[in-house]
């Protein structure tokens, strides 16, 4: 379910981002669908923060900080300020509105994307499997890391400027887009159940180790 979350809401958020396909849908109809979007990744993500378990294991005889609960814990803070920016997208409002209520969430969100998919990748680098691609987990994380850049990318240019119009309408579509597509490429794997060693099914989602 989390990984069909996320796939889900990546595809709801690269739809509107096609420009073709964004002047088809009108302005209101790609914020709602952006706002439905980012539904599905809370979704997802209280999904995911739920089977992080418990914030603290051990380490090194004592205890420390799972960076698996660290990673859902700040994707999921991001996923909820994207709720934010996206609702408020769908009402017209002022400049003002715009840029605390609107670009504000937007970034922050895409901050705490950057911290969630950067403490993932600490993480991996630990654990020694940086360049194993083959790996699913691994390969997870680094699409998931290019969706958070691009994430971030698409934030700068959505600045609200004084009159109202974006800093960069197009790196904030481009942004939005390609991110999307590495969220896809992070969470498609995982997509369907799998079966554990006595043959019980499972729900296969992305695992980040913790430190060693």
């Amino acid at each position: 379910m989390q990984s069909w979350g996320f796939v889900i809401g990546a595809l709801l958020f690269a739809i509107p981002s096609i420009q073709p396909i964004a002047k088809a849908m009108g302005s209101q109809g790609a914020n709602i669908t952006f706002f439905v979007g980012s539904w599905f990744f809370t979704g997802a993500g209280l999904i995911q923060l739920i089977l992080a378990g418990s914030p603290m294991v051990p380490y090194r005889g004592g205890k420390a900080l799972s960076a698996a609960w660290t990673v859902a814990f700040t994707q999921t803070i991001g996923t909820l300020l994207f709720n934010v920016s996206t609702g408020y997208a769908i009402h017209p409002a002022n400049v003002a509105v715009e840029k605390h209520l609107v670009w504000t969430p937007d970034a922050t969100g895409s901050v705490a994307f950057l911290v969630s998919g950067s403490v993932a990748m600490l993480a991996i680098v630990r654990s020694g499997e940086l360049w194993t691609l083959r790996t699913k987990d691994s390969f997870s994380t680094w699409t998931n890391l290019g969706g958070c850049i691009a994430f971030g990318f698409s934030a700068i240019g959505a600045f609200v400027l004084d009159d109202g119009a974006s800093i960069d309408s197009v790196l904030a579509n481009i942004g939005t887009l390609i991110g999307a597509i590495f969220f896809i490429l992070a969470s498609i794997l995982f997509l369907g159940p799998r079966y554990g060693a006595r043959g019980d099914q499972v729900d296969d989602h992305p695992k980040v180790p913790d430190w060693k």
